[in-house]
């Protein structure tokens, strides 16, 4: 076969012919037959209006909203699905993870914490590198917070049920007073993990550990003194808990263990038991109980076997 002009350009209409065929028309009939998911529901108009913003403001550069098999973070339980995008357009799957995956956040948190998220991010998550947006104002970000929260779609509409019914049993025994909120507090907690001492000793690492979690980690919200008034206290309600009332108030190391690995649902206290390994929680509840509670059941009874390496 000679390489005349009509043998490249009828070769090179082929080629084209094949390129369109592979990268468009397949896809095309692929998606066009895709079905919804069973978490699948449309968006409202408060959060379509989200959705918009999110998309203005460049959120996608830094948040995916894809969960895949080799993922094991923030909403790892499910898997993402095409029919969960079925009238999403454009879909916002992203490929960078600057900032964690969003497709399943919505319930994550209750309203408050976005909202005192969104005013500055260090205020929630102290060493966060996402820009503050207070400029949108409460009614853009009303709207950017709905989206959120309907991300997961049925799935997040029942953690936000689960959320919107702790916060009125958070609300109501924060207002019932220190003592009773204390024994709310307590009360959720397994009897477990109520008489559990934290295993290790005090010690000066182990405090200074401690305090660098805290910071990382805790004082947007309960402040540099541990008496709930840090940056983000003006936006959330319940306030953040002041430690310093603790005292006197039984108080072990493995109630607060609990409450750092779980969170308390319906407050804007996250969980941190995909961030932090076990260690880390225990030197931060010692850090908590030593400095703001003065009160720490540090290796005391009852013990188990020494662990495998203590000072």
């Amino acid at each position: 076969m000679k390489m005349t002009p009509l043998a490249v350009v009828v070769g090179s209409l082929l080629i084209l012919a094949a390129i369109v065929f592979v990268v468009i028309l397949l896809p095309y009939v692929q998606t066009s037959q895709t079905v919804p998911s069973d978490i699948f529901r449309q968006r409202a108009a408060d959060e379509a209006a989200g959705r918009a913003l999110y998309i203005a403001n460049g959120c996608v550069y830094c948040h995916s909203q894809s969960i895949r098999t080799i993922d094991w973070g923030l909403g790892a339980e499910r898997i993402a699905q095409a029919g969960d995008y079925v009238a999403d357009y454009p879909i916002l799957l992203g490929s960078q993870r600057t900032g964690p995956d969003l497709s399943q956040d919505g319930g994550e948190h209750p309203d408050d914490w976005h909202r005192a998220h969104f005013m500055n991010p260090r205020y929630t998550r102290p060493l966060s590198i996402m820009p503050a947006f207070k400029f949108l104002g409460d009614n853009n970000m009303d709207n950017l917070i709905r989206y959120v929260q309907s991300l997961g779609l049925k799935d997040a509409d029942r953690r936000m049920k689960r959320q919107n019914f702790w916060k009125e049993e958070a609300v109501r025994a924060y207002e019932a007073g220190p003592d009773a909120n204390v024994k709310w507090l307590n009360d959720n907690i397994p009897q477990g993990w109520r008489d559990v001492p934290n295993p290790y000793p005090t010690t000066e690492a182990g405090l200074a550990r401690g305090h660098k979690i805290y910071q990382d980690f805790c004082l947007g919200c309960h402040g540099p003194v541990g008496d709930g008034m840090g940056p983000a206290q003006p936006w959330i309600y319940p306030p953040p808990l002041n430690f310093t009332i603790l005292k006197n108030r039984e108080i072990s190391g493995g109630i607060l263990y609990y409450q750092i690995m779980n969170g308390i649902t319906g407050s804007a206290m996250p969980y941190f038991k995909r961030e932090l390994e076990s260690e880390k929680i225990w030197d931060v509840g010692n850090y908590v109980a030593v400095y703001f509670i003065n009160d720490s059941d540090a290796n005391t009874e009852p013990k188990g076997i020494d662990a495998a390496y203590e000072p």
